[in-house]
């Protein structure tokens, strides 16, 4: 059960890390509690499974989160996710109207 309770916890922290990062914007409860459920495993392991088991825990979430975001940025996912809208029309400067204009009026 102790194990179980730290693997849940190590991925519902990583995921909520993720949508943080990624879907929602600002820093706010998604962060607070990815970030909290992390700690939180760490703490479980340690004190309920010992120093060994705790300090596995800890290089497992670093490894775990740092590769969910380095897969998570190499796939598609951000490119179907991000705007990409091109633009085609342009914008007459006043300074080329003017001298336009004074041609025409030269002539």
């Amino acid at each position: 059960m102790n194990v179980f309770l730290v693997v849940l916890l190590v991925l519902a922290g990583v995921a909520l890390l993720l949508m943080e990062m990624f879907l929602l914007p600002g820093f706010g409860i998604a962060g607070v509690s990815g970030f909290a459920c992390l700690v939180g495993a760490v703490v479980v392991a340690w004190i309920w499974m010992g120093q060994l088991a705790g300090l596995i825990t800890l290089g497992a979430c670093v490894l775990v989160s740092a590769l969910a975001i380095w897969g998570f940025l190499r796939s598609n996912a951000l490119d179907k996710m991000a705007l990409d809208t091109k633009i085609d029309g342009h914008v007459e400067l006043a300074n080329n109207k003017l001298q336009k204009s004074k041609e025409e009026n030269d002539q």
